[in-house]
C-alpha cells in the first residue's frame, strides 16, 4: 500500500450518504440522541447537504469557526452571513428558523399562561426576548385587567437611526387584542440603558393616545447588555402622563 492510499479518509468527506452508518449524524441522534452529537453535527442534520467538495458537517465546522460559538451565530445580524460559501437561501432559512426556535425555548413560561403584575416581571420577561440581539427591536406586550398577557408583538426592528415604532399600530393591535393595559419595550444593543429623547416622546405619545380608549400604558422598559431602564420605576412614565394630561397654552 503506498503512502498516498493510506493517506485517504475511510469515508468521502463530500457526501454524508457515503459514510459508515453509524458515523452518519442523523443516524447516530436517532441511535444515541441528540445530546451525544457535536454541535456541529447538529447543524448538518439542520443543513442536510453540505456544499461542492465539503460534507453538510464539514460546512456546519465553518459556519461555527466563522462566528465562533451557537451563542454568537444566534446574535449575528443577517449582513453577517452573506457570503458564506455554500450557504443559500434555504439553508439560510433553516438556520435561522432553527435558532429563533432556540430563543424562543429559553423563554420563562408558556406566552399565554404568562401573568406580569411587576416592573420586574416584565424586566425580566422582555430581558429573555430581547437581550443580545444584534438590532433594535420594538416590542408591546399586551394584557388584561388580571395581567395575563394577550400577545406580544414586535412592532419595528431595525438600526437604531431607522427603527421607527408606529403608534397607530401599536394602538390597533392593542383594541384587536382586546388588552387593558400594554407595556412596551425596546433594546438598546450597544451602549447603557438610559433614555433617549426620541425615547421619551414615543412614551408621552403612546400614553396620549391609549389614554382616551382606556387603556392604560404600565411602562416602558428598555435592555442593553448592562441591565434595563424603567420608565414606571423611575418616576418618567407618571411625569410623562401628568404632561399628556396637562390643558393646552391659550394662545
Amino acid at each position: 500500500m503506498d503512502n498516498n492510499s493510506a493517506a485517504k479518509p475511510k469515508h468521502n468527506p463530500s457526501g454524508i450518504a457515503k459514510w459508515p452508518e453509524d458515523e452518519r449524524p442523523r443516524e447516530r441522534l436517532l441511535s444515541r440522541g441528540p445530546h451525544a452529537l457535536t454541535d456541529a453535527e447538529l447543524l448538518a442534520i439542520i443543513l442536510r447537504i453540505g456544499a461542492q467538495g465539503k460534507s453538510a458537517v464539514a460546512l456546519g465546522h465553518e459556519l461555527l469557526t466563522h462566528f465562533g460559538s451557537l451563542q454568537a451565530m444566534m446574535a449575528a445580524p443577517p449582513s453577517a452571513w452573506q457570503g458564506i460559501k455554500g450557504l443559500g437561501k434555504a439553508k439560510f432559512a433553516q438556520l435561522q428558523a432553527a435558532l429563533e426556535l432556540g430563543r424562543r425555548a429559553t423563554l420563562p413560561t408558556i406566552r399565554e399562561k404568562t401573568i406580569i403584575r411587576s416592573t420586574q416581571q416584565a424586566a425580566a420577561y422582555f430581558s429573555t426576548r430581547l437581550r443580545g440581539l444584534p438590532d433594535e427591536h420594538f416590542r408591546v406586550a399586551y394584557m388584561n385587567r388580571q395581567g395575563r398577557l394577550l400577545g406580544d408583538v414586535l412592532i419595528a426592528q431595525g438600526t437604531v437611526d431607522t427603527v421607527r415604532p408606529s403608534i397607530r399600530s401599536i394602538v390597533t393591535q392593542a383594541l384587536q387584542a382586546n388588552a387593558s393595559a400594554l407595556i412596551a419595550a425596546h433594546n438598546h444593543p450597544s451602549g447603557a440603558a438610559e433614555p433617549s429623547d426620541t425615547d421619551k416622546l414615543l412614551t408621552r405619545d403612546l400614553i396620549a393616545a391609549c389614554h382616551p380608549l382606556g387603556i392604560k400604558v404600565l411602562d416602558h422598559v428598555i435592555v442593553a447588555e448592562s441591565g434595563h431602564y424603567s420608565f414606571a420605576d423611575s418616576g418618567l412614565l407618571d411625569k410623562l402622563g401628568l404632561e399628556t394630561l396637562a390643558p393646552m397654552p391659550v394662545r
